[in-house]
């Protein structure tokens, strides 16, 4: 028997919003986990150690909590839908206990010095928390500095491996000189195929400016020179990418062929390191 129909104030219950647990818990930006992992591949592949491979979980935790608590802080300012900000917590709950363990355990094999990168990335990663909770992470500013935090991940893995401070300096730098140009090159392509006001001096530039900074690390022994070559390629990619002449791409498009130049560099440094060229 149906009592609603009998009840004249009864009011049928809508049924729940279904929540896309994907956009909660992982990040929206595709390109983000190439420049996660290069960085963490690099490290582990010259200066391999298992308090390494503990800041690398470390690492991972830590970026996969960004999304949830990117989810939490705006839901809580704004839209206020508990399903989304329950899920958002258990996901951020998790991801920061992986974090912990990472982190707890490159405590007890190391100790704090492997942790000293990230300690001098922490304002920046608190202007990133800032720009998230303000929706404005896609923004120039944020992406840069996100790229600076995540590459820390690279000069402490290899302090917890045993390296030298300029040894591992060295390496966060190339990563930096890796990165920072392609976020602008990438930015300046998309608005390029879209049809929109772009720049050719800026990304040019950049890359320009990592190039020289590469050989400059090359020269006093820092990274290897196969290093240098693949910098070269990622300044060729940038000046025939947005070029009149280019191919036009679509953004998966640009997204994969980027993480295939990742993979480039990463290989270039590798193989350098262990032939020693």
């Amino acid at each position: 028997m149906d009592y609603s129909l009998s009840m004249p104030n009864a009011r049928p219950v809508a049924p729940a919003a279904k929540i896309n647990l994907k956009q909660v818990s992982l990040p929206t930006e595709h390109g983000s986990w190439g420049f996660l992992f290069e960085p963490i591949v690099v490290a582990l592949a010259i200066g391999p150690s298992i308090s390494g491979f503990a800041i690398a979980v470390m690492t991972i935790g830590a970026f996969l909590a960004r999304q949830p608590l990117k989810v939490l802080i705006i839901d809580r300012l704004g839209q206020r839908n508990n399903a989304r900000a329950r899920a958002a917590v258990n996901f951020l709950i998790l991801f920061s206990a992986i974090s912990a363990v990472g982190f707890a355990s490159t405590l007890y094999l190391t100790g704090i010095r492997p942790l000293m990168p990230f300690i001098l990335v922490l304002p920046f990663a608190a202007v990133q928390i800032y720009f998230d909770g303000s929706r404005k992470s896609r923004g120039l500013l944020p992406e840069l500095l996100g790229g600076v935090s995540i590459s820390a991940s690279s000069a402490a893995i290899l302090l917890a491996g045993g390296a030298t401070l300029f040894a591992a300096g060295a390496i966060w730098m190339l990563m930096i000189a890796r990165l920072i140009p392609s976020i602008i090159y990438i930015r300046n392509r998309l608005r390029l195929e879209k049809g929109k006001d772009h720049s050719l001096r800026q990304p040019i530039g950049f890359h320009s400016t990592a190039f020289i900074a590469t050989v400059i690390l090359a020269y006093y022994g820092g990274v290897p020179w196969l290093a240098v070559g693949a910098m070269a390629l990622l300044l060729f990619r940038a000046v025939t990418g947005l070029s009149p002449t280019r191919k036009k791409l679509k953004a998966m498009q640009i997204g994969v062929l980027e993480v295939i130049y990742g993979a480039i560099m990463v290989l270039a440094v590798v193989v350098g390191h262990y032939v020693g060229i």
